[in-house]
C-alpha cells in the first residue's frame, strides 16, 4: 500500500483503478475462485425467496450466478465494460455497465450485494454512494458489503485505489449517508487478488421498514 497515493476522483470512481480492471479483465476472471463467498450464504438467508438483488461490481459474475441458481432474480452490474463482458460470458445474459454514482433506482431491490467493490470508492464519495444504495432498496431491504480494513486510503502495489476504512469510519459513513439500521460490522481474514491474506470488514445494514 502507498498511503500517499490519493484517488484520481471522478465521482465514485478512480480512473487508474478502472483502467487496471479494463486491462486485466480476462486475467482477473481467470484467477477468481469458483466457490462464492461464504458471506453470500449469510446474506441470502436474510432475504425473501426469489428476491430481487442488485450486485454492484459483479466482476466475472460468480456470485450473481450462484444467486441465480438459488432462484433469486439478479441485476448484475459492473463499472468496467470489459469486466461486464466477462460476466456476460458466464451468465449468458446481459450485464449492465454502471458506475456506483449512476445508481438511481428507487425502492426496487430486496437486497444489494457489494462484495469487494465499494472498497474502491474514494472515502469522500462513499456517503453519496451509500445513500444511492439506501434509496434503491425496498423498505426492509438488506445491504452487505466488504472492505479491506485499514486506517488511511492508498494504493496497492498494482496501483489500485482502496479506501481502507476502520470500523469507526464505516459507522460514520453509513450513519451520515442515510437512515441505515447497521446490523453489524465484523472483521475477518480474507484473501486478495495477489494471493495474500489481510484483515477485511463486512457491513450488514438494512433500510428500515
Amino acid at each position: 500500500m502507498t498511503p500517499a497515493g490519493k484517488a484520481d476522483e471522478d465521482g465514485s470512481c478512480d480512473e487508474v483503478t478502472l483502467r487496471f480492471y479494463a486491462n486485466q479483465a480476462q486475467a482477473y476472471a481467470a484467477t477468481a475462485r469458483d466457490a462464492p463467498s461464504r458471506l453470500l450464504a449469510r446474506f441470502l438467508s436474510q432475504l425473501p425467496p426469489g428476491g430481487y438483488i442488485l450486485e454492484l461490481g459483479c466482476g466475472d459474475g460468480r456470485d450473481s450466478e450462484a444467486m441465480s441458481v438459488l432462484g433469486f432474480l439478479i441485476d448484475p452490474t459492473d463499472g468496467v465494460e470489459a469486466m461486464a463482458k466477462q460476466a456476460e460470458g458466464r451468465l449468458k445474459r446481459p450485464v449492465r455497465v454502471m458506475r456506483f454514482d449512476q445508481l438511481d433506482a428507487q425502492g426496487a431491490y430486496d437486497g444489494v450485494w457489494a462484495n469487494a467493490s465499494l472498497l474502491h470508492v474514494p472515502g469522500s464519495a462513499l456517503p453519496d454512494v451509500l445513500s444511492r444504495i439506501f434509496r434503491a432498496l425496498k423498505p426492509g431491504g438488506l445491504h452487505m458489503a466488504t472492505y479491506k480494513a485499514g486506517e488511511i486510503e492508498g494504493r496497492d502495489s498494482l496501483g489500485r485505489y482502496f479506501n481502507y476504512p476502520t470500523t469507526e469510519a464505516l459507522e460514520v459513513a453509513y450513519q451520515t449517508s442515510a437512515g441505515w439500521e447497521i446490523l453489524s460490522i465484523q472483521d475477518f481474514e480474507g484473501g486478495d487478488y495477489q494471493g495474500g491474506r489481510r484483515p477485511w470488514l463486512v457491513v450488514t445494514a438494512r433500510r428500515p421498514d
